[in-house]
C-alpha cells in the first residue's frame, strides 16, 4: 500500500483547503478567488516536474492521455468553481463533507467504467460516508 501516504496527505491538504478557501474568498469574487488559487497551483506543479526531471516525459505524451487529462482538467475547473462559490454561501463545515461525496461517487464511477473490482467493505464504507456527509446537511 505505497499509496497510502500520499492519499493521506491529500486528505489532510484537502481539509486545510477547505479552511484557507473560506477565509481566502471573504470580500472578494468567488471566480476570482478560484483563478488565484489555480495559478498557485500551476506554478507548483510545474516547479515539481522540472524538479522531479518528469518533463522529458512530454514528447512521449499520447493523443488519448492528452484528452483524458483535458477533461480531466475541466472536470477540476467545474468543480473548483463550484466549491469556492459553495464555500463563499456556506459554512466550511457543510461544505467540504458535501464536496467529499466525490468519494463514493468515484468508488462508483471505478466500478463502473474503469471495471474496478469493489469489495463490499469498499461499498458500506462508501455508504457510510455518503450518509455521513448528507446529515451535514440538516
Amino acid at each position: 500500500m505505497l499509496w497510502l501516504p500520499y492519499a493521506l496527505i491529500s486528505a489532510i491538504s484537502a481539509a486545510a483547503t477547505a479552511v484557507l478557501a473560506k477565509r481566502g474568498v471573504e470580500g472578494i469574487p468567488s471566480t476570482l478567488a478560484t483563478a488565484l488559487r489555480t495559478v498557485v497551483v500551476l506554478i507548483f506543479a510545474w516547479l515539481m516536474v522540472f524538479q522531479a526531471g518528469e518533463s522529458r516525459a512530454l514528447s512521449s505524451l499520447s493523443r488519448r492521455s492528452l484528452i483524458y487529462l483535458a477533461l480531466s482538467g475541466l472536470a477540476t475547473g467545474i468543480s473548483w468553481l463550484a466549491y469556492f462559490r459553495a464555500l463563499q454561501l456556506g459554512p466550511a463545515s457543510r461544505v467540504a463533507p458535501i464536496d467529499k461525496l466525490s468519494l463514493p461517487l468515484a468508488v462508483l464511477l471505478a466500478a463502473l467504467l474503469l471495471g474496478e473490482t469493489v469489495s463490499w467493505k469498499v461499498w458500506v464504507g462508501a455508504l457510510l460516508m455518503t450518509a455521513g456527509a448528507l446529515l451535514t446537511i440538516a
